[in-house]
């Protein structure tokens, strides 16, 4: 499902893919946000996975880039697999190399 494209981006292949006019988006590249991706929202709100605050950060840090209107329209499945590499960017290496090995 999630395919790893360098070490500050992941590419989110999409369940149920996206329409932008004529064009069927199937993959979402989520690259990891700067501090200025973040303004608006609370840090603590994205590692809850809120909803309110990813429609706030994705259209920053994703390619293409997902407008408000198409993060609403998406397949909850695909929201949470976008979430899930939004969390992992905002933990620190420690942490995630503690996660691999337990």
């Amino acid at each position: 499902m999630t395919d790893k494209t360098t070490p500050n981006e992941k590419a989110v292949e999409l369940d149920t893919p996206i329409l932008r006019g004529k064009t069927e988006i199937t993959s979402v590249t989520v690259r990891k946000p700067q501090s200025g991706a973040l303004r608006g929202t609370r840090l603590q709100a994205l590692l809850d996975m809120d909803v309110n605050a990813l429609i706030t950060v994705l259209p920053r840090i994703t390619t293409p880039a997902l407008t408000t209107a198409e993060i609403n329209e998406m397949d909850p499945a695909d929201l949470v697999s976008l979430s899930v590499e939004v969390v992992t960017f905002l933990l620190k290496k420690s942490v995630l190399s503690d996660l691999a090995t337990a």
